[in-house]
C-alpha cells in the first residue's frame, strides 16, 4: 500500500480543483447551444483537437492493456496497438469525407448516406449502439482505475469506479465539450510528462538498457527485443499470419467509418475542428503521440519484466507500469503520479459522458422524439444523457474483472464483422443501406457465437485472435453482400447529393457522372 506525504496530497487536491475549474470556467459557452455543448462551436485550431485525440486514448486501462501484451510477448506485443495506424489513412480520406459531411455523429452519417427505412433503422441502431458501447467503455475504464486504487490503497473496486468519474461529470455536465477538450489539453500534457518520467524512471531502476538488455540474455529472453520475434508462419502465439492481419486491419481501415470503436470518438473531434485541413491534420497528430506513447511504455514492461520475470496471472503483470512508479518513485512524486492517472482517466471518462450524450441528444431525442425541441433543451437532454451515461457506466464496471481480455474483444472481435462494410459504405455507391444494418446483426450474433457460445459447448475449437477477425468477417460477407445486391441501390437523387457534398473516394463512377450530367460537378 502506499502512504501520502502532504506534498502528495497537495498534487492530487490541485489536480483536481484544476480540471472542475474548467468546467466552470467553460460553462457560458457549452450552454449556448447544442453545437456547443457537443462539438465546441466547430471552431477548434487543429492542435487542440489533436490533443483530445491522444489524451482521449490514454486512458487508465491503456497502460494495462499495453502492459499485459507487451509482457507477454515482448515488443512484439506492440503490434496489438497497431491498429492505430488506420488513423494515418484516415485523416487524409475518410476524415475529410466525414467532415465535409457536417454531421454531428456516424449515426447521423449513416441517414445522410443511406436513404428510406434502412437509413432510419441505420441511425437509430447505431446511436442505441453507440449509447450502449459508451456505456461499457466507461464501465471498463472505470474498473481499471478501481484496479489502480485497489493496489494503491487497498480500496475496494467500486470506490475507485464511482468516485473520479463522478467528479469528472461535474466540468462535463458543466461546460459539455468546451470543458472536454480544454482539460484534455491539460491532462495529455501533464499524462505525457508522467510517463516519460516513470517509464524512464522504471528503466533505470531495472539497471538501464544496457542492464536490461544484459539480464534478458541471461534469461534467454532476447528474443523479447525483436519486434518480429514471431513464433511461426501459422504456428504458436505470435504467428506471421497474426501480424500480416494487424497490417491489413491497420492500413486499410483508414479508408473506411467505424471499422474501429476508436472511430466514433474521433468523429467528435473531427466535427468540431474549423476546418477540413484542421480535422485532418488533428487526426494525425493526435495518433502519432499514441505510437511515441505506446513506444515509450513498451520499453518500460521490458524493464518491468526484468525486475518480475516469473509472473503468469495477468491480473498481476498487466499493472506493470503503475507498479514502477508505486514502487520506484520518492515521497512527493508518487501524488503527482496519482494526479495523472486521475488526468488519464478522466480525459477518457469525460470524452465517452459526452460523446454518448450526443448520440442519446441529436439522434434519438432530437431526431426521433422532438425535432422542434429548442436549443436550451436539446443542452438540457445532454446533460440528462450525461447522468445516464454514468450510472450505467457504474453496472458495467461492476461485472468487468480481465481487461485486457474485454479490450481485446471490444477493438477485434465485435468490429470484425463490420469492419469491410465500414470501408464499403464510403468507397461503393452500390453497397445499400440494408447490407450495412444486416451486417452490424449479423456480427453480433457470430462475435458472440465464435468467440464464447460455441467453443464453451465444444462445437468450435477456441480461436486465436486472428483466426476469430478472418471467421468473422466471412461469415458476416455470407449475409450482406447476397443481402446488398437482393435489395434495390440507394436513390440516386441522394447519392448524387452525397457525392457532390463529401467528395468519397472509390467506385463511385455512376453517380459521378450523374452528377455532371446535372451540372453539379
Amino acid at each position: 500500500m502506499v502512504v501520502f506525504s502532504l506534498l502528495d496530497w497537495f498534487w492530487l487536491i490541485a489536480f483536481v480543483v484544476l480540471m472542475v475549474g474548467s468546467g466552470v470556467r467553460f460553462y457560458r459557452l457549452g450552454k449556448r447551444s447544442e453545437s456547443d455543448f457537443f462539438l465546441a462551436g466547430r471552431g477548434l485550431p487543429w492542435w487542440l483537437p489533436a490533443s483530445s485525440v491522444y489524451a482521449t486514448h490514454t486512458a487508465t486501462d491503456t497502460p494495462m492493456w499495453v502492459s499485459g501484451v507487451v509482457y507477454r510477448f515482448g515488443l512484439a506485443g506492440l503490434w496489438y496497438t497497431f491498429f492505430s495506424a488506420w488513423c494515418a489513412i484516415s485523416a487524409f480520406v475518410s476524415t475529410k469525407i466525414f467532415r465535409r459531411s457536417l454531421a454531428y455523429t456516424q449515426a447521423e452519417w449513416q441517414s445522410l448516406r443511406f436513404g428510406g427505412m434502412s437509413g432510419e433503422l441505420l441511425r437509430g441502431w447505431v446511436a442505441g449502439w453507440q449509447v450502449f458501447l459508451n456505456m461499457f467503455i466507461l464501465g471498463w475504464v472505470g474498473i481499471a482505475m478501481g484496479k489502480v486504487c485497489g493496489f494503491m490503497f487497498g480500496w475496494p473496486l467500486w470506490i475507485g469506479l464511482i468516485v473520479f468519474s463522478s467528479v469528472c461529470a461535474v466540468y462535463v455536465l458543466a461546460a459539455g465539450y468546451w470543458g472536454v477538450v480544454m482539460a484534455d489539453f491539460q491532462q495529455g500534457i501533464i499524462a505525457f510528462i508522467v510517463i516519460i518520467i516513470v517509464s524512464f524512471w522504471g528503466i533505470y531502476a531495472a539497471g538501464g538498457a544496457s542492464g536490461i538488455i544484459a539480464k534478458l540474455e541471461v534469461m534467454g529472453e532476447a528474443g523479447r527485443l525483436n519486434p518480429f520475434n514471431f513464433s511461426g508462419f501459422f504456428s504458436g502465439e505470435f504467428p506471421v499470419a497474426w501480424f500480416l492481419t494487424m497490417l491489413f486491419i491497420g492500413i486499410l481501415g483508414g479508408l473506411g467509418m467505424g471499422t474501429a470503436i476508436d472511430w466514433f470518438p474521433e468523429a467528435q473531434r473531427i466535427q468540431s475542428a474549423r476546418t477540413v485541413k484542421d480535422a485532418s491534420w488533428s487526426i494525425w497528430a493526435g495518433s502519432a503521440l499514441v505510437i511515441v506513447r505506446n513506444a515509450v511504455w513498451g520499453a518500460a514492461i521490458l524493464a518491468f519484466f526484468v525486475l518480475y520475470p516469473n509472473l503468469t496471472d495477468v491480473k498481476d503483470y498487466e499493472m506493470g507500469w503503475f507498479r514502477l512508479g508505486f514502487e520506484n518513485l520518492p515521497s512527493g512524486m508518487i501524488g503527482f503520479f496519482f494526479a495523472a492517472i486521475v488526468a488519464i482517466h478522466i480525459s477518457t471518462i469525460s470524452t465517452h459522458l459526452n460523446l454518448g450524450a450526443v448520440y442519446i441528444t441529436r439522434d434519438l431525442y432530437h431526431h426521433y422524439i422532438n425535432p422542434r425541441a429548442t436549443q436550451k433543451k436539446l443542452v438540457q437532454v445532454g446533460r440528462i444523457g450525461t447522468v445516464l451515461l454514468l450510472a450505467g457506466s457504474f453496472v458495467f464496471g461492476s461485472i468487468m474483472e480481465n481487461i485486457t481480455e474485454w479490450l481485446i474483444f471490444a477493438l477485434w472481435i465485435m468490429a470484425a464483422g463490420i469492419w469491410l462494410p465500414g470501408i464499403l459504405q464510403v468507397m461503393w455507391w452500390r453497397f445499400n443501406g440494408w447490407g450495412y444494418l444486416t451486417a452490424w446483426i449479423a456480427n453480433l450474433v457470430f462475435s458472440w457465437l465464435v468467440v464464447w457460445v460455441l467453443p464453451a459447448f465444444g462445437i468450435l475449437p477456441e480461436l486465436q485472435d486472428y483466426h476469430q477477425f478472418w471467421l468473422l468477417m466471412l461469415l458476416g460477407a455470407l449475409v450482406f453482400i447476397p443481402v446488398t445486391f437482393f435489395t434495390r441501390p440507394e436513390d440516386m437523387d441522394r447519392l448524387v447529393k452525397f457525392y457532390v457534398m463529401s467528395r468519397p473516394v472509390g467506385w463511385w463512377g455512376p453517380v459521378r457522372r450523374e452528377a455532371i450530367r446535372r451540372g453539379l460537378l
